[in-house]
């Protein structure tokens, strides 16, 4: 039996280098060898004031770019968090088997709730909504970035402690990321995560950038006064980011890179990987137009929940049955 995989992505703007490095394209190199469940996360959107109309066209957007980059719907089951109920009732059963304090100590918590005296509740108890996605499906493997791996400790700690409670219940998970590029940083502030939600438009890369965009954010990007191209994330965070960048895309290790410029200026490099990232990313804007229209698309997403709702109400079975519900 093949292993079982759960990942997803939020709906909240297009997806920028950071998602499609850290995650998105280890989505697609796995679903040929796992049984892989892939979701738009949009209920973990609205943890923050949304427009309706928009995390409706977003979370279009987001399914279709999951097409564009490679996932393949007869390989992988790709649906919508909010067409399947079961997320939310498996959530409470978790929410009553978790305590402030773990929830308090998770850091990205910390980081958006920061000077600000009252914090959405969602905003507190989302890990609980991530854990129970992942545990519905049964995931042994969860493909996400370095960010979210305390969210996956939680996940592992909760099921191992319902297990003990109630007997056998949850596959406990396991966290994957990628070793190279799993963290791509901001190209104006590179010793900060890139984030779809940062102020200035070129502190990132956005799979739907035209080339003039993607030209004008890798010139202005933020490097040293060196001038010597050479890995050196404490030193050089700025030319170790766009390093990182350079050698995902082009397939080069990252020493191979910098000696392929030794001796070259930033300048002639910035040139070359605004060209290498505009050929990666049109072939992707091409088949993302062709679908984002398409009927298949909502196609795609009906069957992927139906797919996904009959996993998760299986699993929501068990639950129901240890904790003392009726199942009728």
């Amino acid at each position: 039996m093949k292993p079982k995989v759960f990942s997803g992505v939020q709906p909240t703007g297009n997806i920028h280098l950071g998602n499609y490095i850290g995650a998105l394209r280890q989505f697609v190199e796995l679903q040929d060898t796992m049984d892989c469940v892939y979701c738009i996360v949009d209920m973990h959107s609205i943890t923050l004031p949304q427009d309706p109309e928009q995390l409706r066209q977003t979370t279009l957007d987001v399914a279709a770019l999951y097409m564009a980059v490679g996932l393949d719907p007869k390989k992988a089951t790709i649906f919508v968090q909010s067409t399947v109920p079961q997320h939310a009732e498996l959530s409470w059963v978790l929410t009553c088997n978790s305590y402030t304090g773990e929830l308090s100590r998770m850091t990205q918590f910390k980081d958006k709730s920061k000077g600000s005296e009252s914090a959405p509740t969602g905003l507190f108890t989302y890990p609980l909504l991530m854990a129970a996605d992942i545990l519905l499906y049964d995931a042994n493997i969860v493909p996400v970035g370095n960010d979210q791996k305390q969210h996956i400790e939680l996940t592992r700690d909760l099921a191992i402690r319902f297990n003990n409670k109630f007997g056998d219940t949850f596959v406990v998970p396991d966290y994957k990321g990628m070793e190279v590029g799993a963290r791509i940083m901001a190209l104006d502030e590179p010793t900060k995560k890139m984030s779809k939600s940062a102020e200035n438009i070129h502190s990132r890369i956005s799979l739907l950038d035209k080339p003039e965009k993607v030209k004008k954010s890798i010139m202005k990007s933020t490097t040293d006064s060196e001038g010597i191209i050479r890995y050196d994330v404490s030193e050089k965070p700025g030319i170790s980011n766009l390093l990182t960048i350079y050698s995902v895309f082009s397939g080069k290790k990252i020493d191979e890179v910098v000696q392929q410029y030794e001796g070259s200026g930033y300048g002639q490099f910035k040139k070359d990987l605004v060209e290498i990232v505009n050929e990666h990313l049109d072939p992707i804007q091409k088949k993302y137009y062709e679908i984002r229209e398409s009927e298949e698309l909502i196609k795609v997403l009906k069957e992927g929940g139906e797919k996904a709702g009959a996993i998760a109400e299986n699993t929501m079975k068990r639950v129901r049955e240890k904790i003392g519900f009726i199942n009728l």
